[in-house]
This record gives C-alpha cells, structure tokens and sequence, in this order.
C-alpha cells in the first residue's frame, strides 16, 4: 500500500513479501476460485501430508480466510493506485485550499492503508498453513488473525471509497481543464501561424506594419513557453497563457487583415481634407465683405463677436495644412497610429473654422430678416408661451407654481425684448437671443410637465 506518490510502502512492510503477495495476486487475476493458488506461491511449492479430522478443517479455514485476506489486500491496493491517479490530475491543476486539503486527507489515508497492510502480512508471515501436522488452535488462531486482517482492509477499502466519492467535483473541474488544454495550446499555435501569414500577406503590398510584426515578435517567448508544456509551467497557468496568446495572435491578423484597408481610407482622406482646407480659404476670404455689411447696417453689438474670424479662420486653416503635410509625412512612413491622429486634428480645426465663417453669414441673415418683420419671432414666441400655458393648466383649475413662474417670466421678458426695437438704432442681435432665450426656458417647462405627468 502506497501512502504518497513519493513514498511506495512503509518501511516496517518487508519488501519481499509485499513483491510476493502483489506478483500472487496479479498472477491469480481473481476471481476467488482462482486466488486459491496463492498458498502455493508463498510456500514455495512442495508436498505435504495431510491428516483428517478437525485439524484439517481448521486448516481449510484459515486458508479460506487467508485468500480473503489476499482478495481485501489487492482490491484496497488497486483502488489506492486507481485513486493516486486522480489527486495527481487535481494537484496537476488545482492549487485551492480544497485540493490542498483533498491531497493532506490522501496522504492520512494512505498511512491508515499501510498500517492495515503491515497487520495484513504480519499476520501471513506469523503462520505457515501448509505445514505438515498443523495444529487445530494454531489453524484456528491463524484464521482469527487472518480474518481480522481482512476486515481491517475492507474497512479502510470503505474509507478509501467515500473519500474518492468526495472528489467528484475537483476531479471534475481538473479534468475539464486538462480536456481543455491540448485544444488551447494547438488553437495559440494556429493563431500565431495565421496572424504571421496575415503579416507575409501584407508586406506583399508593400506595407511594412512594423508595430503588428513587434507585437507577433513579443509573442516568441510565450510560444516557448507553451512548447515545454503545463509539465513546466502549470497547467491553469499554461491554459491561460495559450487563450490569451490565440487571442493576441487573432487580433494582429485582424488588424494585419484591415490595413490595405485602412491605408486606402488614410488616402482618401487626406485628399478630402486637403479639398476642405481650400474651399475653407476661399470661404473665409468672404467674411470681411459680411461683416463690412454688418458693420454698416447694425449697432456694434451685433457684430463685434465676430470681428476676429477672418483672422481666426486663416488661422486655422494655416494649421490645418501644416498638420495635413506632417499626416502625409506619417502615412509615407506607415505610421498610421499617428497618421489617424493628425488625421482627427485637420478635422476639428476645419469644423471649427466652418462654424465660425458660417456663423457670420447666419448672422447677417437672421439679422436682414429679423430688421424687415419682428413680428415672424415675436408670434413664434408668444405660440411657445401659450402653448406651454395651455399644457400646465391641462386637468388643473390652478397651474403648479414650479411651472406658471417661469412662463410668467417668459411672458415679461418677451414684452422687454420686444420693446427694445424701439429707438432708432435697435439691437436686433439683442431681440434674437431673448426670444430664443424665451424658447429655450418655455422648452425646459413644457419637458418637465411631462415628465411628472408620465410622458
């Protein structure tokens, strides 16, 4: 009987006779019938004579108990060996407190075998059932202690049983693991190959994506590592290492796969970047004449927020050109990490040059509109009041407060804004934000009504 996977047998069980009782018993194959020949290959063979009477049937027994007891010795030290096997592929893969312990109440049960071994051959040793002249009390003690041998190893055999019983979920979770293993590590390879052929497949183009042929180069050791096996490494360790280098190898032959792509879409855009930037010049060129207009026909406070846009614009386009060539520039060198970059700037200088010079001709049209009929904002504004009026008193005799406040309000900052066209020198720019200021608060009030009132 085994204790540990590195210690066989007690050192107190002779070695001879555990050599003896194991090549018996696996020579005899059971079933019982045929485990009768074991005497045979403990004595030696030979002859003896036999005398009738009790003492032969007291030899009978004792023998019939010693093939018991040889029976109990190799069924406990098959399902010791079968069991070994099992916490080994739980050590392989599990390094939790339960398969900690599982291995310790082995290790305990192990020793309880040896003891019940050692009793079992001591008591096969103490007593030569084939001699000749046997006495009947010495059959009869030899069957006694043969007996309790046997019972004490099919009791350990029960012991054995439940705790192989208790493994099922840890033997199940391992062994799950280790079905796992060989397809994760063969996936990581296949990834790897794919991801390197993804890379021969695009330096064919004559792209060179040096930084996806890095990242396949820092895979190198971990590919090493996967090739000297979970023997080495761990198995938990080495499945986690295999899934997240098939990972990392997918995602290089995805992006090896997108980058003709992804250079054709660098192209286009630098051309169409390059064509915005010129109608943006020609564009902002034209704000000076708009606000030569605005200055004429308007008080200053209708146009002085946009004095400066003819130089911000040429501003901004200037950089949007000088970081166009640096674009260009990274995209003849296949750095498309910076390319997309640049990229992204171009375009929000150019959105934000657009909005600028488009906000000067908005203005000068809202404010030619607004000069030549008030009355088209004002009835725009006072249908928001009233229709937001008419919705908070909707299934009340009394608006809410929270609501009529700011509509009254609304309703007195309307009547202001409108009396300030008055003059001869009206601020129409003034007028336009305290109406669309207006909306904007009756808008707040109309969406809080509906949101108390469920939509």
């Amino acid at each position: 009987m085994t204790a540990t996977p590195s210690q066989p047998y007690s050192p107190s069980v002779p070695r001879a006779h555990r050599q003896a009782l194991r090549d018996a018993l696996f020579l005899a194959a059971l079933p019982l019938v045929a485990a009768l020949a074991l005497p045979a290959a403990f004595a030696g063979g030979g002859t003896r004579r036999w005398f009738g009477g009790r003492a032969e049937s007291q030899r009978a027994e004792a023998q019939a108990a010693k093939d018991a007891a040889a029976a109990a010795f190799y069924e406990l030290d098959t399902a010791q060996r079968d069991l070994r096997i099992s916490i080994e592929t739980i050590t392989a893969v599990d390094d939790t407190p339960a398969a900690r312990r599982a291995v310790s109440d082995f290790a305990a049960l192990g020793r309880r075998i040896d003891e019940a071994s050692q009793r079992y051959i001591e008591a096969v040793d103490a007593h030569d059932l084939d001699r000749d002249e046997l006495e009947a009390s010495v059959a009869a003690h030899a069957r006694t202690e043969l007996t309790r041998a046997k019972d004490e190893l099919a009791n350990v055999k029960r012991e054995l049983d439940r705790f192989g019983d208790g493994l099922g979920p840890l033997l199940g979770k391992a062994e799950t693991q280790l079905a796992r293993l060989a397809p994760a590590v063969e996936r990581a390879r296949q990834g790897l190959l794919a991801a390197s052929n993804a890379l021969d497949a695009v330096r064919e183009t004559k792209l060179k994506a040096d930084d996806l042929a890095a990242r396949l180069a820092a895979l190198g050791p971990e590919l090493t590592k996967l090739n000297q096996g979970a023997g080495q490494h761990g198995v938990p360790q080495t499945l986690e290492r295999a899934e997240r280098v098939a990972r990392e190898a997918e995602a290089i032959r995805v992006e090896a796969g997108r980058l003709p792509a992804k250079a054709a879409e660098i192209d286009h855009r630098l051309v169409s970047l390059r064509t915005r930037a010129q109608a943006l010049t020609t564009r902002a060129g034209q704000v000076d004449p708009v606000l030569s207009e605005l200055r004429r026909r308007f008080v200053a406070a209708c146009w002085q927020d946009l004095q400066h846009v003819p130089e911000q614009a040429a501003e901004n386009v200037r950089q949007a050109e000088l970081k166009l060539k640096e674009a260009q520039a990274a995209r003849d060198a296949q750095r498309w990490p910076d390319a997309t970059s640049l990229l992204s700037t171009v375009r929000a200088l150019l959105n934000t040059t657009d909005e600028s010079v488009s906000a000067a001709r908005d203005r000068l049209q809202r404010l030619n509109a607004v000069q030549k009929d008030p009355q088209q904002e004002i009835d725009r504004t006072r249908f928001a009041i009233r229709d937001a009026q008419r919705l908070a008193m909707t299934g009340r005799s009394m608006p809410d407060p929270r609501h009529a406040r700011p509509l009254d309000d609304s309703v007195g900052r309307l009547d202001r804004a409108i009396a300030s066209l008055q003059g001869r020198h009206p601020d129409y720019w003034h007028f336009l934000t305290e109406t669309e200021g207006v909306r904007q608060t009756v808008a707040r009030v109309v969406a809080q009504i509906r949101e108390e009132r469920g939509g």
